[in-house]
């Protein structure tokens, strides 16, 4: 899976994604089950089942037991490594999850969802409720995808369309997931199993949900653009290209061009800079050549002198 980082230290691999498992438990289990607002995929179903076994079954517990089917096919299409650290990510988020509900026996009295700021938000600011919830689902997604690992459901799906098809994890994910949260509805509004809110409202807050988070899981893996990749047009790159080295003290390549409209061979000057630089090299490339074409795009990660790898 492209745009992932893995440490050559592996207990720093598996501890972040037993961070990352507790932030999504804690975003799904402290603040999503109990406003009925369904994440997607292997959690949404354990959580509709959840409703309609009248809260007897934990959601940890039955999520982990539809994983494993997933974990299998996550073998045979992802690799050994990569599934045990799907198996580590999914087992820990199950038992997070279970832990921070107080449904582990033993443990009932550490129940975080019965705290006074959440009970506080979920009477008189939900939308804030599910907001938080639906971050730190994403930030602790996204992590466990950047240390290549997933939480097995439609995190397996995902990360099979990212190795073939080379979608992000994101955009997999709101795909998979729209058809769970739909279903996921139409059992709340069939059985009744939400009297103050209407299901298409906790539908309609689900998808938003979804949306946040597989933005955030995009983010967390992409990162900022931290730098901009310039191609410049000019019959004076000689001179634009001594001011990029000399006054910018960046790098710059000529590439052989050949115009299509005027049919004549000339050369387009390529160069990347940090952000804080762009604004000063569009103004001197244009001091030089007031008519040069330049064209400006984000990079999303630059390896090499001058720049420091983005993980």
């Amino acid at each position: 899976m492209k745009n992932v980082t893995q440490s050559k230290i592996p207990w720093i691999d598996y501890l972040a994604l037993t961070f990352g498992a507790a932030l999504m438990a804690i975003g799904i289990g402290v603040f999503l089950v109990d406003a009925q607002v369904v994440p997607g995929g292997v959690s949404g179903l354990s959580i509709s089942i959840y409703f309609l076994s009248n809260h007897k079954i934990p959601i940890g517990l039955l999520m982990w037991v539809f994983n494993v089917p997933l974990f299998i096919w996550g073998i045979k299409e992802l690799g050994k490594s990569f599934a045990f650290r799907t198996f580590f990510s999914f087992s820990v988020n199950s038992i997070f999850i279970d832990l921070f509900r107080g449904d582990i026996p033993g443990l009932r009295w550490f129940r975080l969802q019965d705290m006074s700021s959440i009970v506080y938000l979920f009477k008189h600011d939900f939308f804030f409720l599910i907001m938080i919830g639906s971050v730190l689902l994403g930030v602790g997604l996204g992590i466990i995808f950047k240390f290549k690992g997933t939480t097995a459901g439609s995190d397996i799906v995902a990360a099979i369309l990212n190795k073939h098809y080379g979608w992000k994890p994101g955009q997999a994910i709101m795909l998979t997931d729209f058809f769970v949260i739909t279903f996921a509805g139409l059992i709340i509004g069939l059985k009744g199993l939400s009297p103050e809110k209407p299901a298409l409202v906790l539908t309609i807050y689900a998808l938003f949900s979804l949306y946040l988070s597989s933005k955030i899981i995009d983010f967390i893996i992409d990162g900022f653009d931290y730098a901009r990749m310039a191609m410049i047009i000019s019959p004076k790159n000689t001179e634009i290209g001594e001011m990029i080295l000399k006054e910018l003290s960046r790098g710059a390549t000529g590439l052989k061009a050949r115009g299509l409209y005027q049919k004549n061979d000339g050369e387009v000057l390529m160069t990347v800079v940090p952000v804080k630089q762009i604004a000063s090299l569009t103004e001197k490339v244009k001091e030089i050549d007031p008519d040069a074409f330049i064209v400006v795009s984000n990079v999303h990660e630059v390896l090499g002198n001058g720049f420091r790898s983005r993980f």
